[in-house]
C-alpha cells in the first residue's frame, strides 16, 4: 500500500514516515502543496495524507484541484484548526476524512487504515461498472455517462452512488450514510445526506419527484432498487 504525505513539517514527516513504514506502508512525501499536487497527478497511490496549511499551494486548493483531475485516491486531511467550518470545506473538496492537530499516531494509523480498507471493500464488491435504466457508471475511472452523454458529480455524490449500488436493495440509514461515505462524526446533521440524495435524484432519475432508483424508505432511510 502507497501512502503520499504532503506535509510541510520536517518532524512530522520523519515521524510520520517512521511509523508509517513500520507498519508495512511505502512512503512518500512532498514539503509543499504544489510538488505534492504533481507528485499525487502522475503517481498512483492508495491513500494522500494532507496537511492544510502548507506554502506554495494549500491543502484545500491540492484537494480541490485532485478531485478537479478525476484522482479518486483517498485523502485525509491533517489540520491545525478546530473550527468547524475548515473541517466542512475540507470535506466538500472531497476530503474522505480529517485529523486535527496535536493528535495520537494511533488515532492517524486507525484512519489510514479505515479508509484503506474501505476503499479496497469497495473496489472487490464492484465489477468495474454498474449500468441502470440510461446510466452507466465506471468506477474504476470515476465516469457517469446518462444516455452516454458525461454527467458531473462531485467525488462525494459519486461516493454516495457508489456506497448505494454496493449495497443495492438495502435500507440504509442517515447514519449509516454518514459514517461510511462522509467518515464518522464528519458532520452534524443528517440533513447533508438529503440535500446529496436530492442532488443524484436530478442528475440521474427521468423523475426526481417520484425517483426509480434512488428510493426513499419513509422513516429509515434510503434504498437504491434496480
Amino acid at each position: 500500500m502507497r501512502i503520499l504525505l504532503i506535509e510541510d513539517e520536517e518532524g512530522l514527516i520523519l515521524t510520520l514516515t517512521d511509523r508509517l513504514r513500520s507498519e508495512g506502508f511505502d512512503v512518500r512525501s512532498a514539503s509543499d502543496g504544489a510538488a505534492g499536487l504533481e507528485i499525487a497527478l502522475s503517481e498512483s497511490f492508495d491513500l494522500i495524507v494532507l496537511d492544510v496549511m502548507l506554502p506554495k499551494k494549500n491543502g484545500f486548493d491540492v484537494c480541490r484541484d485532485l478531485r478537479k483531475n478525476a484522482v479518486e485516491t483517498p485523502i485525509l486531511m491533517l489540520t491545525a484548526k478546530g473550527e468547524t467550518f475548515d473541517k466542512v470545506l475540507g470535506l466538500k473538496l472531497g476530503a474522505d476524512d480529517y485529523l486535527t492537530k496535536p493528535f495520537e499516531i494511533a488515532e492517524l494509523l486507525a484512519r489510514v487504515e479505515a479508509l484503506i480498507r474501505r476503499t479496497a471493500n469497495t473496489v472487490q464488491n464492484l465489477n468495474g461498472s454498474f449500468k441502470f435504466g440510461n446510466v452507466a457508471i465506471d468506477f474504476r475511472r470515476a465516469e457517469v455517462l446518462r444516455e452516454n452523454k458525461p454527467v458531473e458529480l462531485s467525488a462525494l455524490e459519486f461516493k454516495l452512488l457508489q456506497y448505494l449500488i454496493e449495497h443495492r436493495g438495502d435500507v440504509l440509514k442517515r447514519d449509516e450514510l454518514l459514517d461510511e461515505v462522509w467518515g464518522y462524526d464528519a458532520m452534524p446533521s443528517t440533513r447533508t445526506v438529503d440535500v446529496h440524495i436530492a442532488w443524484l435524484r436530478q442528475k440521474l432519475e427521468d423523475n426526481p419527484k417520484f425517483p426509480k432508483f434512488i428510493q426513499t424508505v419513509h422513516g429509515l432511510g434510503y434504498k437504491f432498487s434496480a
